[in-house]
């Protein structure tokens, strides 16, 4: 559980929403606050365009699906691993995903 502007939020836990409806970009800078990672313009990008394909697929993708997709909808640069995992060093499909308040991707360990 915790606590973004005196709404106590349910999570598992390993950090990600047990309601996806309590989602909030508070939420999302309180949850990488934890991590000690100020989310900045590049990391909005990824975190909306992962909230987007949730909203058109019902899943949370994962790593193979973010670098494949991603050169068509934000460009080449955000589809390298290396990018993505400068951006998030936990993992960029678990921890973006948890920050987007989805559910953890399959096939993440």
């Amino acid at each position: 559980m915790i606590n973004v502007n005196g709404k106590d939020i349910e999570t598992d836990a390993q950090g990600y929403l047990a309601n996806l409806d309590d989602w909030s970009e508070d939420v999302a800078n309180y949850l990488s606050s934890e991590d000690q990672l100020p989310l900045q313009e590049k990391h909005w990008l990824i975190i909306n365009w992962i909230r987007d394909y949730y909203a058109e697929t019902g899943t949370a993708p994962n790593l193979r699906l973010i670098t494949k997709l991603l050169p068509n909808d934000l460009g080449e640069e955000y589809a390298d691993k290396k990018y993505l995992f400068d951006l998030f060093p936990y993992g960029p499909a678990k921890q973006a995903c948890r920050y987007a308040g989805m559910p953890k991707p399959t096939g993440c360990v």
